[in-house]
């Protein structure tokens, strides 16, 4: 990356947390094109400086850009900056492959795990784009989108294999008021992030059944334990789970009345269905789509995961919300360690 121009960032799309990473990079002196599958948002976003669908009220820099056309957005970009759902990543990367540089880094915002391959979104982009994994990053931490786009204060780990590559989106992101931090542990990462969703639907459905404050701390702490757990079999470094993308995701999206995830559970706990909950949501909530992938590689991995399986268990109906509040809060003593 030259050091007579500012480094050029892609956003693949134009949702809620995409936009919000945009006004960081943009707030660090970074250029900013962001990639929109809607024209009228693209347009928006060009003549009004505002994303309509998501922050109409908030003025975007005037160095963020948008357009609909993939390769315009990619022409001479050092990050490709993915933010979709995990779930659409695969099909999207597809199109998007042939026109990514060679020494573009891609950055993963993505919290989920694939549905049937049980992959993590860092393992679908090498797979996909045939790119090393050292040109693969994962942003991940305590962060809504809403408080972000107020430029309120947050931190966040930035996770590659390469460090200098780490450090280098690590500058193109750091702002006033967005700290990140930089780790080569993108497995633990990865798995804080998506593990923390299904835990905050946990948090949002013994919230909606009103079981209190300390049954929410017991699911964010035994969660964590659950989270600690596969990330270690899978090769991660325990610590990374007692950091910014473990516990500090855990407690942001367990505790936050902006939180997708909590809400969606707060719904189903309050006797809604899982369609009728979706319905309400009418966003994207990656742990319900991952929950069951999440569960899977706890299955092969030998990790015994009982709040995740008790969560995949509601959200396929295989219990009811009584059966499942017993059995999110009734477990067998044992040993805490």
């Amino acid at each position: 990356m030259s050091q007579h121009r500012s480094a050029r960032a892609a956003v693949f799309s134009a949702g809620s947390w995409g936009t919000a990473v945009a006004k960081i990079l943009a707030d660090a002196g970074t250029d900013v094109i962001v990639h929109a599958r809607r024209s009228a948002i693209a347009d928006a976003i060009n003549s009004t400086h505002r994303n309509p669908g998501y922050f109409p009220t908030i003025e975007l820099p005037f160095s963020v850009t948008a357009t609909t056309d993939p390769a315009a957005a990619l022409a001479g970009a050092d990050f490709l900056v993915l933010s979709i759902p995990a779930q659409s990543l695969r099909a999207g990367l597809a199109a998007w492959a042939p026109h990514i540089g060679p020494d573009t880094v891609n950055v993963s915002l993505m919290k989920g795990v694939e549905r049937g391959s049980h992959l993590r979104a860092s393992e679908v982009i090498t797979e996909v784009t045939g790119v090393s994994a050292d040109r693969v990053a994962v942003l991940s931490g305590p962060n809504l989108a809403r408080e972000l786009m107020d430029g309120r204060p947050a931190a966040a780990t930035v996770a590659c294999p390469d460090e200098e590559a780490a450090r280098r989106f690590q500058q193109a992101c750091h702002t006033p008021y967005f700290r990140p931090y930089t780790s080569t542990d993108v497995i633990g990462c990865e798995l804080g992030g998506a593990v923390k969703n299904v835990i905050a639907l946990a948090v949002g459905i013994a919230s909606g059944m009103g079981l209190g404050d300390n049954a929410t701390a017991m699911l964010i702490t035994r969660g964590l334990a659950e989270a600690t757990r596969l990330a270690a079999a899978m090769g991660a470094h325990p610590s990374t789970l007692a950091g910014l993308s473990g516990v500090g995701d855990l407690v942001a999206t367990c505790s936050s009345p902006l939180s997708r995830n909590r809400t969606f559970g707060t719904h189903l706990g309050h006797g809604l269905s899982v369609e009728q909950a979706t319905a309400a949501a009418r966003q994207t909530t990656e742990g319900v789509k991952s929950a069951e992938a999440i569960l899977a590689l706890a299955g092969a991995h030998g990790v015994e995961m009982p709040i995740t399986e008790v969560v995949s268990d509601l959200l396929h109906e295989k219990v009811t919300l009584d059966q499942a509040a017993a059995a999110l809060t009734q477990r067998p003593p044992k040993p805490e360690h």
